[in-house]
């Protein structure tokens, strides 16, 4: 059947009335239309001949000649007249004469190429010696992809750097002898049984990692407390730092199937601060989407649209989705790299949950301006947005904490300091000189796209010679937290995972040790857990053999004297002071800090409610521990197994745990709880006292999980001023405005069924897309075929994949269009085209 002829007897003219009231044109306007439309024998066809204002074309889909009309009614007409500035910046037409929706600036393409990772030392020195097919090659030519290349590659504080650590070092290693030593005493045997060997190999690792956080935070507590800090990046650059007339930042946003909503709230909220600022014409900003969701995909573009007509943003703020999702985040930004790196000197990357004040944004270009050796600046984003309790007490404990514990990073790290992949800017040049990640070799989930990225940038970045720096004294910055327990472990699966990866290139040619330091620590943040799993395993062992078994007076031939095992408790009670002292000492400083500044005590609701929001933060991450690190264990024995991992974007709202979710997740915990408990009392029921706070943990552990996610305590908290924040009791105008967009934008949230129906939604996605009019026979039939279902049976029988399809084909998107609104059996299974 040809669409074009087919006429409307009275029972279509609803349909046509309500396609009409679907228009965004004035009420006169859409009257006229309705009438020209009805008085002919072809209605469909003349309606959209009217809206056009061009003479008829022989073609079977009528609404693709009214789509260049359609799309211009994205504008709402402001007496009887359309923002024809704002249509010219992105309506346009191509080389083809085909109205386009130009979402991008133009492409200049530039070169960004991996290397291959040369983390082999034996490949290397051949390679070094004798090249890849034997031959000789010069040192220059090898060392030629490792050449630092920055103004100053060493830095005139890499000697306090370098002296700051091996005082670490010395701290670290001194306490950790003594512990050993008092757990040697403290041991029945000490030392000389070989379960006992092993239990103080693995306490010697883990106490050293807790002592390494407590120097840190210690050294933070002085940076914060002294105010004065010579290497600050941030508070050694004047106020007044120029910046180039011609300086250009890209503020990047990569999303992948995000809260739409969500995510244009936090553009729009960065966006309005920074045009506050009177330094918007340094920047612009790209929506980079990775999105492959066909309803989010439709949502991006809309709300993308609306927020750029609303602030007149069109020229300043970019939307992109890619087809092909390669190298997933890194990719998305190596990709953005190379078509539009070159016009920008940085570029500042976000999260999908990232706030960031224009101040903020403005003074991270001032640095990098003032410092031409800097490659990346971290800015140091605080916590906020949530309202579960989970969620609440983690955003307290970054906002209190964080602060000692990133200035800490800071003092012994200095310019080869961390990167954490968002809120932060990067030198565009050197940058994609130096961080095209390749992948790694070899087969298995220890292969292949590198998962956490940012730690390996950085160590790129600064074995070229440019500086990392952690501006831990610039506020402005904010993320949110994971809502639930259950959801953070989701997180730090993949983390996990990224981090074991990264350990393969510990022994990668030309890295700094400080970063090298960083691939160990964030294998440690994970290795730690099942170590303390097995200590404490082990532990039970060596119990089970001092009571199942005969004691062993003389071990070693030719002994003359036995060996009496021996049990000091106040000798353990002195050892488990000291490691509590060195777990919770920073909490007590970080309090401390805010205490003894009246100004900034107000914000968590008072000295009173902040000390007692430290004890039982405290209180409720000892409780969590035990259940975190028998997960921990797990994603890390999973990763070393080679079970690979599916990635999916956290929730960015405040969602609760179900009781079947918590049961299904934490069962075997439990299980082993009981079990684990049972087993040490009967063996010696004194001793369970010690494992209590464990075993306890992993017994009440779906309780724990359902009852910190659910909201109402959370907020109840809240109106108590418990566990309060700044960004709650005084909340910057970026949140607040961030939450004003946000309850604006979930009135609307359009998805493909919008998509095919709306007459104006329908026009700028089909503007989008390229026409494809050269298409194999196939893929015609497929089309077709996708067409007469989606008329038929509806959107339910569409899958995901083949939406994506008809979404990116505008020729089918129209047809589509025509079909539903021209088919009078489609009302049943398409009620959003009903008459009315």
């Amino acid at each position: 059947m040809n669409d074009a002829h087919i006429s409307a007897p009275a029972p279509q003219s609803g349909r046509l009335q309500a396609y009409v009231e679907k228009l965004r044109l004035s009420a006169e306007r859409r009257e006229r239309l309705l009438a020209d439309a009805l008085a002919s024998p072809e209605p469909w066809a003349q309606l959209h001949r009217e809206m056009s204002r061009a003479p008829a074309e022989d073609t079977a889909d009528p609404a693709w000649q009214s789509m260049p009309q359609r799309l211009s009614q994205l504008w709402p007409e402001n007496h009887g007249e359309r923002q024809d500035g704002q249509i010219a910046q992105v309506v346009q037409t191509d080389n083809h004469g085909r109205t386009r929706l130009h979402t991008m600036p133009p492409i200049e393409r530039a070169f960004m190429k991996p290397r291959p990772w040369a983390n082999n030392p034996f490949k290397r020195w051949w390679r070094a010696s004798f090249g890849r097919r034997g031959r000789l090659v010069s040192r220059q030519e090898f060392d030629e992809d490792v050449k630092p290349d920055a103004p100053d590659p060493v830095g005139r504080w890499q000697w306090a750097g370098l002296f700051r650590r091996l005082i670490l070092l010395g701290f670290v290693l001194g306490q950790t002898y003594l512990a050993v030593y008092l757990m040697t005493a403290v041991l029945p045997y000490h030392g000389s049984h070989w379960l006992e060997m092993i239990i103080l190999v693995l306490y010697a690792i883990l106490f050293a990692w807790v002592g390494a956080g407590f120097w840190t935070a210690l050294m933070g507590f002085w940076c914060l407390l002294v105010g004065r800090d010579r290497y600050s990046i941030n508070g050694t650059t004047p106020i007044d730092q120029p910046i180039a007339p011609e300086t250009k930042t890209a503020i990047l946003v990569p999303i992948c199937n995000e809260d739409v909503p969500r995510v244009m709230a936090g553009v729009r909220a960065t966006y309005d601060s920074l045009a506050r600022t009177g330094k918007l014409k340094h920047f612009e900003f790209f929506i980079l989407s990775d999105t492959y969701d066909a309803d989010t995909r439709v949502a991006e573009l809309q709300a993308w649209l609306t927020m750029c007509r609303e602030v007149n943003g069109f020229d300043h703020i970019h939307y992109r989705r890619r087809t092909h999702r390669i190298r997933r985040k890194s990719g998305n930004v190596a990709d953005w790299c190379r078509r539009w790196g070159s016009r920008f000197n940085y570029m500042i990357v976000l999260d999908a949950d990232s706030v960031m004040s224009g101040d903020c944004l403005v003074r991270l270009t001032q640095l990098m301006e003032a410092h031409p050796s800097a490659g990346i600046i971290q800015s140091a984003p605080w916590a906020a947005g949530r309202d579960t309790m989970y969620a609440r007490i983690q955003q307290f404990a970054t906002r209190v904490y964080g602060p000692l514990f990133t200035a800490g990073l800071h003092f012994w790290q200095l310019g080869e300091s961390h990167y954490w992949g968002h809120n932060a800017i990067l030198r565009v040049a050197p940058f994609m000189r130096h961080c095209a990640l390749s992948k790694l070799p070899g087969k298995g989930s220890m292969s292949g796209e590198i998962l956490s990225h940012d730690f390996v940038e950085a160590a790129l970045m600064r074995r070229a010679g440019w500086s990392v720096w952690i501006a831990y004294d610039l506020p402005g910055s904010w993320e949110e937290m994971p809502p639930t327990l259950l959801d953070e472990l989701k997180r730090d699966r993949r983390w996990c995972q990224g981090n074991l990866m990264n350990f393969r290139l510990f022994l990668t040619r030309g890295l700094h040790p400080a970063h090298r330091a960083v691939f160990m620590t964030g294998v440690m943040a994970y290795l730690s857990a099942p170590l303390w799993f097995l200590f404490l395993v082990l532990s039970t062992a060596l119990l089970a053999v001092n009571v199942l078994s005969e004691p062993v007076y003389f071990s070693q031939p030719y002994q003359m004297f036995p060996n009496w095992p021996e049990w000091h408790p106040e000798w353990a009670a002195r050892l488990f002071g000291a490691t509590a002292t060195l777990l919770w000492l920073p909490k007590l400083l970080a309090a401390l800090l805010f205490i003894l500044k009246p100004s900034q005590w107000r914000g968590f609701g008072g000295p009173i409610r902040l000390l007692f929001s430290v004890v039982f933060e405290s209180l409720f991450s000892a409780a969590l521990a035990p259940i975190r690190m028998l997960f921990h264990a797990k994603f890390v024995t999973l990763g070393l197994l080679g079970v690979a991992i599916s990635w999916k974007s956290p929730p960015r709202d405040d969602a609760e745990t179900h009781w079947s979710d918590a049961f299904t997740n934490h069962w075997g915990g439990t299980v082993l709880g009981l079990v684990w408990a049972s087993f040490v009392y009967w063996l010696q029921p004194e001793f369970l006292w010690w494992l209590l706070p464990v075993v306890g943990s992993m017994i009440l552990a779906i309780p724990l999980s359902v009852w910190s996610s659910r909201v109402r305590p959370g907020r109840w908290l809240r109106d108590k001023r418990l566990f309060l924040i700044p960004e709650e009791s005084l909340a910057p105008r970026e949140l607040r405005w961030m939450r004003l967009a946000l309850r604006r934008n979930r009135r609307h949230n359009p998805g493909f069924v919008e998509a095919v129906v709306d007459p104006v939604l329908n026009a700028a996605l089909a503007a989008e897309g390229i026409p494809r009019l050269r298409l194999p026979a196939q893929a015609r039939e497929l089309r077709d075929q996708l067409i007469e279902t989606a008329v038929s049976e509806g959107p339910d029988k569409i899958s995901n994949n083949h939406r994506n399809l008809l979404l990116s084909d505008p020729i089918s998107l129209s047809r589509l269009h025509t079909r539903i609104w021209t088919t009078p059996t489609a009302e049943r299974v398409w009620p959003v085209a009903k008459a009315g």
